[in-house]
């Protein structure tokens, strides 16, 4: 998982990386040979005392530490510059993969997951790309590149090679076995973590109406302390591996230094290259312990990639048409023919054999009980979700061979949860028109029966709306909303359950002023209260997914037990007569 996404997104940076690598096995190569030509100071200066052999080998130390310095300063540019457009394109494709996502995709994954997997999991990612690109790419150069070195200097202290890298990859191989689940883990409680926090925050108003601040804190408390307990497992593990590295790493050079100095004594080996030894010794463990660090990152970013990769590999289940339909006719209306509509595996479908027709200049209602399927049924319009079975068909085309963007322009959506974004009225309610002049949008606003509070604040359409619509009370939101969709004047209005938090009078007056302005497009209402479909031109009645009933209301009084029941529990008899 982790080698398919980095060689996905990171083609396009081939020439970077090359100069990345390029720059790295430069600059290794100088600091490689700094040791050796510290030895011939020692050697041939300092044990001669020439001291124009010092200088003059000083000045080659000074540039190679400058060549070296020029090229870790190019690496790491390069490597930012790579890690930031990778982490940067990631995002992009999971973004935009999840705005292709039907609401099955979204529920199954769960917002506070997408929103985990967008931001850390591809963080987690990026981190492993720069630390590759900076440290692991210079790991086996220097590795290789060391034992040469060293081997060049005295082979007959090679043998601790032999015995001082084994080690010290096996030590933290250990370690980083044992971090693996521990990383997966960790991922899925920072999940959690922000689903009860994406939660309570979302929900504070209940929460505090109902006094459960004490238990809230309790559940975030749990949550909070599993991760932080897992973390603290990571962070004992990844604690080991310091002083492990250091006590092979001090070990190895008190090695060095004791079978070195008999060396030494009996004229095999220099002082010089004893000291080499020990640098080359130094560098070929720290390479070994550089590619150990970025090997315990590996695994998490391991896990963060299989994450993101199961966003990027799921399809979504309303698919693209192959030949799509870029035009469709002006006759506004919309069509169910046999729908149906099942979650998969699900015993029974939450929609069966619906059909209906809704025409242009005449409002459709559909009521229900609670989880009738009316919301289900209106999603399918749209294409938010598919039916399983049979057709929905708008302006004669079924929607499944529609082109998106098509089908989406010739319909305005008033969600049952409205929602407005950060902004301002005017850039909220220009989002399904952003050419709409202002008059157009106080005319919506008129309709819409928001204009008079809208006149009351003091920045008019320039008022601010912060994130959700929370500054306005529910009642505007929804009027808002409606406004929204008046802006996109679409050839099919849905609304639903969109009056559902206003009183009776505004309820009664914009459905009064929708009327002309709807005349010549489809008008589909789902509604809780009988008083806001009561005067529809076709009444549909849903039970258990099911259309039970269809026709006006005085019709309905007459043929079906269901509404007459609904109607019963609402009103008086005078009223529903």
């Amino acid at each position: 998982m982790l080698s398919r996404l980095l060689r996905t997104h990171l083609r396009p940076y081939r020439r970077e990386l090359s100069i990345v690598l390029a720059l790295q096995l430069v600059g290794t190569v100088a600091s490689l040979y700094l040791p050796s030509l510290n030895a011939d100071v020692i050697d041939f200066g300092i044990a001669t005392g020439d001291t124009d052999y010092i200088v003059s080998t000083g000045g080659w130390m000074l540039l190679v530490s400058a060549i070296q310095i020029a090229c870790s300063i190019g690496a790491v540019f390069y490597s930012a510059r790579v890690a930031m457009n990778f982490g940067r394109d990631v995002r992009s494709a999971v973004f935009h993969r999840v705005g292709r996502f039907s609401a099955r995709e979204v529920a199954a994954f769960g917002p506070s997951s997408l929103i985990t997997r967008t931001t850390n999991d591809v963080q987690q990612v990026q981190l492993l790309v720069v630390m590759v690109c900076t440290v692991l790419v210079t790991a086996p150069i220097m590795c290789v590149a060391g034992i040469v070195m060293a081997l060049r200097e005295d082979v007959g202290l090679s043998w601790l090679l032999l015995v001082c890298v084994p080690a010290l990859a096996v030590s933290i191989g250990l370690i980083v076995v044992r971090m693996v689940p521990q990383f997966r883990l960790m991922q899925e409680r920072i999940d959690a973590v922000n689903r009860v926090l994406r939660e309570q925050l979302a929900g504070i108003r209940v929460v505090r109406a109902f006094v459960r601040e004490p238990h809230e804190s309790e559940r975030f408390a749990g949550v909070n302390q599993a991760l932080t307990d897992t973390a603290l497992r990571v962070g004992r593990l990844q604690a080991l591996v310091f002083p492990v590295v250091m006590l092979i790493l001090n070990g190895s050079s008190v090695a060095v230094l004791w079978f070195g100095a008999h060396r030494v004594d009996t004229g095999q080996m220099q002082v010089g290259a004893l000291t080499a030894f020990i640098s080359y010794l130094v560098q070929i463990l720290m390479s070994v312990m550089m590619a150990t660090f970025i090997s315990m990152m590996i695994p998490r970013a391991a896990v963060s990639a299989e994450r993101i990769n199961e966003v990027l590999d799921t399809d979504s289940s309303v698919t693209p048409p192959a030949n799509p339909v870029v035009e469709l006719p002006r006759q506004a209306r919309v069509e169910f023919v046999d729908a149906e509509f099942r979650y998969p595996g699900a015993a029974e479908p939450v929609l069966r054999d619906i059909t209906f027709t809704a025409e242009a200049g005449r409002t459709t209602a559909i009521i229900g009980s609670t989880g009738a399927g009316k919301t289900t049924l209106v999603n399918l319009i749209p294409r938010l979700i598919d039916v399983t079975s049979g057709a929905v068909l708008v302006d004669g085309a079924d929607v499944r061979e529609v082109d998106a963007d098509v089908l989406c322009s010739r319909i305005g959506l008033v969600p049952q949860r409205p929602y407005l974004f950060t902004g301002t009225i005017a850039s909220n309610l220009r989002y399904g028109n952003p050419d709409a002049t202002d008059e157009e949008l106080w005319a919506a606003l008129e309709v819409a029966q928001a204009r008079d509070f809208v006149e009351a604040m003091p920045e008019g359409l320039d008022a601010p709306i912060a994130q959700g619509g929370t500054n306005v009370s529910g009642g505007q939101r929804q009027r808002l909303s409606i406004a929204r969709a008046l802006v996109r004047a679409p050839g099919v209005y849905l609304f639903d359950d969109a009056f559902s938090a206003l009183d009776l009078a505004t309820d009664a007056r914009l459905r009064a002023a929708l009327r002309p302005r709807t005349a010549h497009a489809v008008v589909i209402v789902v509604a809780q209260r009988v008083s806001t479909i009561i005067d529809a031109d076709l009444i549909v009645v849903l039970d258990n997914g099911s259309v039970v009933g269809t026709g006006t209301h005085h019709e309905l009084l007459a043929t079906c037990p269901t509404y007459v029941e609904i109607v019963e529990s609402q009103l008086t008899p005078e009223q529903a007569a």
